[in-house]
């Protein structure tokens, strides 16, 4: 009698959010606290991924508790949107970190639109410094003109991820842009046009190649390019996958260095975590080398759906800027961070054994 009464009792007690932690709005502010709290100097840039395809809810709207957290955030003056460029390369900001994003610029992250940009921004409540959307290489390697024109003149820097892709099937190499082709110049002649049309823009382009390569949704994760053999290609020391990658990294540099392309500054731009969770796939054998490489990059997501494990973005950094601190002494950006809507659910009482 007792155990029931009880469990009437628990059913007439007031509606219980969950833990504060597991709200958005609480990720977001944790997230803007650790950005502001010193530990991390090397940060000089922040991109929020801000999309909802597949309804993953990472729009900084999602909730009004969200949105609040997000434009308190970033209202303060540690982040800043005006870009400090020399010899047309980005440099870090004296001061502060850069503020930017991808303005949820559809399921296939290349469309790119003013209404979209002016929509982030709004409400953002601050301008961006730089706009990041995809250049798939579907069917054909194409210079992104008229996205870049557009981009630019609204007074934003073109933030171009150079994707390798052919579709968007995840968990397998790509039946086309394969990497050991781009290193054998099979792309060459595409190749050399983008470096022309990027080198006649004359303003300063942000790009990426092969986004969070240590990861294998990705066709151009190691796994798929040779994984840990080593007796395929290149050094016989190093694991062929990650080598490939960087040497077609390296490869598509030289290009665009040969065609007086100097108004790109690159990046290089890894997952936190990547999968799999082995040494050959760690970032350090992937990355192209000092000479190359102007900024390094990383992914950092909360959970991306409801009942994933729960990391702050503080503790995500923990373990991730380590990794980017060996690789280089470089400015480093936080080039996608998001989380998804965990939202308020009601919790109902466990039923006592009988």
């Amino acid at each position: 009698m007792t155990s029931i009464l009880l469990m009437m009792l628990a059913l007439l007690q007031p509606f219980q959010a969950p833990p504060p932690e597991l709200a958005k709005a609480a990720w977001i502010e944790n997230a803007f606290s650790t950005l502001e709290s010193g530990r991390f100097p090397k940060i000089a840039a922040i991109a929020w991924w801000h999309e909802n395809f597949d309804r993953s809810a990472l729009r900084v709207d999602s909730s009004h508790a969200a949105l609040e957290a997000y434009r308190k955030g970033v209202a303060s003056a540690s982040f800043v949107t005006r870009p400090h460029i020399r010899q047309g390369k980005l440099l870090p900001p004296p001061e502060g970190i850069y503020h930017a994003a991808f303005p949820d610029l559809g399921g296939t992250e290349d469309q790119v639109d003013a209404r979209r940009i002016h929509a982030f921004e709004q409400l953002a409540g601050k301008p961006l410094a730089w706009v990041y959307f995809s250049n798939n290489w579907d069917g054909q390697i194409r210079f992104p003109i008229n996205e870049v024109a557009l981009i630019n003149n609204m007074g934003r820097l073109p933030f171009i991820r150079m994707m390798p892709r052919s579709g968007f099937d995840e968990g397998g190499p790509d039946p086309v842009y394969r990497l050991q082709r781009i290193i054998d110049g099979d792309f060459d002649r595409e190749l050399e046009q983008w470096a022309r049309d990027a080198a006649a823009t004359g303003i300063p382009l942000l790009v990426e190649f092969g986004t969070e390569m240590n990861g294998d949704w990705f066709p151009w994760n190691g796994r798929y390019n040779g994984g840990a053999e080593t007796g395929g290609y290149g050094d016989p020391e190093l694991a062929d996958g990650p080598e490939r990658f960087r040497d077609a990294y390296r490869h598509i540099i030289d290009i665009c260095d040969a065609q007086g392309a100097a108004n790109i500054t690159w990046f290089f731009h890894i997952d936190a975590y990547g999968a799999p969770q082995a040494d050959w796939n760690q970032p350090r054998n992937y990355y192209p080398g000092d000479e190359y490489i102007d900024w390094l990059g990383v992914s950092v997501y909360g959970p991306q759906e409801a009942g994933e494990d729960y990391q702050t973005f503080g503790e995500i950094l923990d373990d991730a800027y380590p990794v980017l601190r060996e690789l280089a002494d470089k400015p480093i950006a936080v080039l996608e961070f998001a989380v998804t809507e965990l939202g308020a659910r009601r919790r109902l009482p466990i039923a006592p054994n009988w």
